[in-house]
């Protein structure tokens, strides 16, 4: 059953995707791309543009298009359930424990080693997104602008809507 399938798939990303959402997307392209075959690589990052055009969490949007792309509305909400429920539970979880022993030298260090699997995990997406979101020089420009856009310090949202207006026309 496909509803079963979105669920346990985007179970696993959200019980395994530490680092936030897009610490997660790494693990649904691993899901939806290469094991289960949702989505091709381009459908993915076409997902993945538009899911960070709209404001929200990126893994509760991911869930939702490929939810809705594999198996309409209930897969929709099986998709969406299965990333969320393993996040709230264990945060539950983990505030209670963290704010009891966040001083404690063994959780401040596992907190700083972690950090920079993070960074890793992001900078992964990047080199595995690459062929197809940035496939010839003028897409490059654009990421190199959007890039400086952001070091200047505009919104990312501004950013996202004006590369969506640019590219309408």
């Amino acid at each position: 059953m496909v509803s079963l399938e979105l669920l346990f798939g985007f179970g696993r990303v959200g019980l395994f995707g530490f680092g936030g959402g897009q610490a997660m997307i790494p693990l649904m392209e691993a899901e939806c791309v290469q094991q289960a075959g949702w989505m091709t690589s381009e459908e993915f990052l076409d997902a993945l543009a538009m899911g960070n055009a709209l404001p929200g969490p990126i893994a509760i949007k991911m869930a939702a298009m490929v939810g809705w792309k594999v198996g309409g509305p209930l897969g929709c909400l099986a998709a969406i359930l299965g990333v969320a429920a393993p996040a709230i539970f264990l945060m539950l979880i983990l505030a209670a424990l963290y704010f009891r022993f966040q001083h404690n030298p063994a959780v401040q260090g596992a907190m700083r080693a972690v950090r920079p699997v993070v960074i890793g995990l992001l900078a992964w997406t990047v080199v595995v997104l690459w062929p197809g979101g940035i496939p010839d020089v003028g897409s490059g420009l654009i990421a190199l602008a959007a890039f400086a856009a952001l070091a200047f310090g505009l919104h990312p949202a501004l950013v996202v809507l004006v590369s969506l207006a640019m590219g309408a026309l």
